[in-house]
């Protein structure tokens, strides 16, 4: 992915920067954020820079690069903050640059749309976790999901292949729900988890019924989700998902959920802005 990422910018060689860069000299570039942001994905400069090296000519003069004063993934910082600088060859600076903001910019979006979420949860006095899905953008799932712990996230199963979660179609593909989860609780390896999602009361009696230990009320309102909390009564662990937004998520949270999923943590924040500003070193 990171190589892809590189190839598709860098190709054979930065055209600009070799007609127009002394070859050997040094700069240093600070990348600054320009407005209130959480900071996710300076652990990629070093394998973007492992990568640009592999790449013989094009990445001329990688191996010059460094990082140093940088704030680490996960802080928060207000507009103009430095969150790192990066010395070495003036033009392997250049030729990372896009890159590198690139991936900064849409993981620190994530990280920062997750910590407004969660402040607001924590604001109100709610301490239900704050979920990740599995919309994600493809071949960024790993990244985009690390990026909403940096923003006091909470990842739910990465994939099909570490949890179980029988969705709508898996129930009718299956027979039904007490079918459904008897079988994947019967089925499942030691200490996976089991979760089985409901779409109304009476399915949450059903599932209970069936032994399931996690429940996910989907497009329930607030109000719904209270009762059901009230039904389940501390014999599942209880996630809600579905129409969450920043207007609402503090409701849901009051009715208390142990956790919210929103799919709008990774596949709608809004990449943040971020500059290189780039200094010649004598």
């Amino acid at each position: 992915m990171l190589q892809l990422a590189v190839a598709e910018d860098v190709g054979s060689g930065d055209l600009t920067t070799r007609l127009t860069v002394p070859r050997g000299s040094r700069a240093r570039g600070r990348v600054v954020a320009r407005e209130p942001l959480v900071v996710a994905g300076l652990v990629l400069f070093d394998p973007l820079v492992e990568v640009l090296a592999a790449s013989g000519e094009a990445g001329a003069g990688a191996t010059s690069l460094s990082m140093s004063d940088q704030v680490g993934d996960g802080a928060a910082v207000t507009a103009g903050t430095s969150l790192c600088t990066i010395n070495g060859e003036a033009g392997a600076i250049l030729t990372l640059e896009r890159t590198l903001l690139n991936f900064l910019g849409h993981l620190s979006g994530v990280a920062t749309e997750t910590a407004a979420v969660v402040r607001k949860v924590r604001a109100a006095g709610c301490q239900a976790r704050i979920l990740d899905t599995r919309k994600t953008t493809p071949g960024l799932r790993r990244l985009e999901k690390y990026a909403v712990v940096c923003g006091g996230g909470t990842n739910h199963r990465v994939g099909l292949f570490d949890a179980v979660l029988i969705k709508d179609n898996h129930v009718i593909a299956a027979g039904g729900i007490e079918r459904a989860v008897r079988a994947a609780l019967a089925g499942a390896p030691p200490g996976t988890d089991v979760e089985v999602e409901c779409d109304t009361l009476a399915q949450v009696t059903i599932a209970l019924a069936a032994g399931a230990k996690s429940i996910l009320l989907d497009n329930f309102s607030p109000v719904q989700v209270a009762e059901a909390v009230r039904t389940i009564a501390g014999r599942a662990r209880v996630e809600v998902s579905g129409g969450v937004g920043h207007d609402t998520v503090v409701e849901y949270a009051k009715a208390g959920p142990d956790g919210i999923s929103l799919g709008r943590l990774t596949h709608s924040a809004r990449s943040v802005d971020l500059s290189m500003e780039l200094t010649l070193l004598v």
